[in-house]
């Protein structure tokens, strides 16, 4: 285990240098399980949070070529969260997969591949999200439009 290791571990997942240290620590230095207990882990934390309240979070518009549109709300616990170009990063990304992907419902959006990054799903990346911000995060309701459908 080298700083390098951590320091790319805390790139790809995002999560906490302490938490990449301890995931490599747990690994005895293998990078990909140690990848995959940090998953494991914003697993549990999101599930964790899920139960608290969010009455606070974003609607993000999001417009293709002014033939396809997209409104979603991404809700959080806090307005400081909220606000944070992170959670308003995020809330453009999904409203982008939305565009660009169709999904019929929120379980089926959460269940796609991400398009920023074909080796997670949606809600991993919601889940890794969550672990970094520290908030509960829930895809509340999006819709699409496209030009010519009914």
């Amino acid at each position: 285990m080298n700083t390098e290791d951590i320091a790319r571990l805390r790139a790809e997942t995002g999560a906490g240098v302490m938490e990449c240290k301890q995931a490599l620590q747990d690994a005895r230095g293998d990078y990909e399980k140690a990848k995959s207990f940090l998953a494991d882990s914003a697993e549990a934390i999101a599930k964790k949070k899920a139960e608290r309240v969010t009455k606070n979070g974003l609607i993000e518009g999001y417009f293709h070529n002014g033939k396809i549109g997209v409104l979603v709300e991404l809700d959080c616990e806090s307005d400081f969260v909220a606000k944070n170009p992170q959670f308003k990063e995020l809330t453009h990304n999904l409203a982008m997969q939305i565009a660009s992907m169709n999904p019929k419902d929120i379980n089926e959006l959460l269940e796609q591949n991400f398009i920023m990054d074909e080796t997670q799903k949606v809600k991993d990346y919601i889940n890794s999200q969550i672990l970094q911000i520290k908030e509960n995060i829930q895809v509340k309701r999006f819709v699409r439009f496209e030009l010519g459908e009914e």
